[in-house]
């Protein structure tokens, strides 16, 4: 598995070769995984099942008791992951926002993912 890292501002790195790349790392699983769960579900033309089913699964009424089901589906359907060893989430109702923060076991060792979506 290979992933280009992400700055910062989660733009592409560059300048470095190899250096900009995760090859076989848990760090490279757990990218697919934030770009799985940042993908809106229906989102990407080429296959609009990829992505979290935020619209119908995880936001608005009723979905307190599938939201975290849906998005640790999304985390072990990635690619590289064999497990969730570790899952927290919660809301900030202040910015509206979901704090995601789990310990995944991937085929190459145990990484961590924490993200507000």
């Amino acid at each position: 598995m290979r992933y280009r890292k992400l700055d910062a501002n989660g733009d592409y790195t560059f300048g470095q070769g190899s250096g900009n790349f995760y090859q076989d790392q848990p760090e490279a699983v757990a990218q697919a995984v934030l770009t799985r769960l940042r993908l809106i579900q229906g989102e990407w033309f080429l296959d609009i099942t990829a992505g979290t089913p935020y619209n119908s699964k995880v936001l608005g009424a009723g979905t307190i008791g599938s939201y975290d089901l849906a998005i640790q589906d999304v985390i072990l359907n990635t690619p590289g992951v064999l497990s969730i060893v570790d899952y927290n989430s919660g809301v900030n109702p202040e910015n509206r926002q979901a704090l995601i923060n789990c310990t995944i076991d991937t085929k190459f060792g145990k990484t961590t993912v924490a993200t507000n979506l």
